[in-house]
């Protein structure tokens, strides 16, 4: 290699590692990252004993945290939840303990497991093994039963907080659907630049006019604060790190593997959803290659659960994917490099401003109504890109029907034998090929 390879080489990781800023993302995401962030705050409060101000602060930890997915380890999925998991954790951990500090030690002991388990098979490649193995049909499966998870959270398990702004919420939905999915849209986009410039702010424009038709109709109360929010890290270690309220006990650890193994799952339906949505546009961006290592995935989150289980312990906040904003910038990266540079340009704008938003009073005043619209609004355009790119995988109608299958039964039984089933179904009515993702 000559020294003009070298000098590209080097560029060309200075720029991965420092992506260009790209302005309509940074500023729909300072917005609605910041408000989703907030969605836990009321949960620490009243489960997890803290103050409002200490649970801001909690949530500030957790978006510094996942930006370190794409600044320090290059990783071009957008950064998230492991929804799907959050459920049964909070039935687990609030069922099982009944102190805060209790809650909190195993908190811990489930992000401790699942960074042991993460690492663990990323540092020896039984990660990647897994991810190649994997039958096409069961994956598309996973990723189809994902879709069904969020859209069961959203109007069956969370329907009271659906009720409860309904028509600011169902407006947020409309908006976001037209903007982002509408084929009709899309032809007048092409004639009217008010309605690209509009779609071109993914999720932002659909939060404004939820925002102002549910204080229109009295859905929604804003009252804004003046200032600036002062994080409260020493009140909330004291009430939440091992180093202050004491290590879990081994029987937290004990208790909280199945769960670990189960998010794992979770988890890696999330990779092979995300691995999807980025391939299904690949073709429109051959400037842009992107290829998913495996490794620097798994060491991402095993890094970022233990920095968690020692700060600010809520597991399952550090996942790999958040599929809705995934969408929204592949949408836009699919249109070509004048509308955004790179792939890893467009996640890493998105991230950048939501942990700064916090420390601006009249922001956090301003974002923390929208908070459930916004976690309701995610969810749901999650569910729909997972069913979208699910329907790609299969290549013939017994795969479908096995998707489908394997979809509904990690919908209605445990995970392990929702996979079990899924994995019988693939060994019993489908051939032996799997389908293979490939890796860097």
């Amino acid at each position: 290699m000559n020294h003009s390879d070298k000098s590209s080489l080097t560029a060309e990781r200075l720029r991965f590692k420092l992506p260009s800023l790209e302005w309509r993302e940074l500023l729909q995401g300072t917005i609605v990252s910041g408000t989703t962030g907030l969605a836990l705050v009321p949960l620490l409060q009243s489960a997890f004993g803290l103050e409002f101000s200490e649970a801001v602060t909690c949530s500030i930890i957790h978006s510094l945290l996942l930006c370190t997915s794409f600044l320090f380890f290059g990783i071009n999925l957008a950064p998230g939840w492991i929804t799907p998991v959050l459920p049964l954790v909070l039935a687990f951990v609030l069922g099982t303990y009944g102190s805060p500090t209790e809650r909190f030690q195993a908190m811990t002991a489930l992000s401790i497991n699942f960074f042991v388990l993460t690492f663990f098979l990323g540092i020896t490649g039984l990660g990647q093994k897994l991810f190649n193995w994997m039958p096409r049909a069961l994956k598309g499966g996973i990723v189809i039963g994902a879709a069904m998870a969020a859209f069961k959270r959203v109007f069956l398990d969370d329907i009271e907080t659906f009720l409860a702004a309904p028509v600011a919420t169902s407006v947020a939905l409309v908006v976001c659907f037209l903007l982002l999915f509408s084929q009709p849209v899309l032809r007048f986009r092409e004639k009217y630049k008010i309605i690209d410039g509009l779609a071109n702010l993914g999720l932002l424009p659909c939060l404004i006019f939820a925002g102002v038709v549910g204080w229109w109709l009295g859905e929604l109360q804003f009252t804004i604060s003046w200032g600036f929010f002062a994080p409260e890290f020493s009140s909330l270690w004291e009430k939440s790190s091992p180093y202050y309220i004491g290590w879990p006990t081994l029987d937290m650890y004990m208790q909280g593997i199945p769960l670990s193994l189960v998010a794992y799952t979770m988890l890696f339906g999330d990779i092979v959803t995300g691995d999807e949505i980025t391939k299904s546009a690949q073709h429109t961006r051959p400037d842009n290659q992107i290829q998913l290592n495996l490794k620097r995935v798994h060491t991402s989150v095993a890094a970022r659960n233990l920095l968690m289980a020692v700060s600010a312990p809520f597991f399952s906040s550090q996942g790999v994917l958040w599929a809705g904003v995934q969408v929204v910038v592949v949408q836009r990266w699919k249109q070509g490099s004048d509308k955004m540079a790179s792939l890893m340009s467009g996640i890493g704008s998105y991230y950048i401003g939501a942990p700064l938003v916090f420390f601006l009073l009249p922001a956090l005043s301003l974002l923390t109504p929208l908070m459930d619209i916004a976690l309701s609004m995610t969810l749901v355009i999650t569910g729909y890109a997972c069913a979208y790119v699910a329907m790609e995988i299969p290549k013939n109608a017994t795969e479908r029907g096995v998707v489908f299958a394997t979809g509904m039964a990690l919908v209605l039984f445990e995970p392990w034998l929702a996979l079990s089933i899924g994995l019988a179904m693939n060994v019993l009515l489908v051939s032996s090929e799997a389908g293979n993702l490939g890796s860097e």
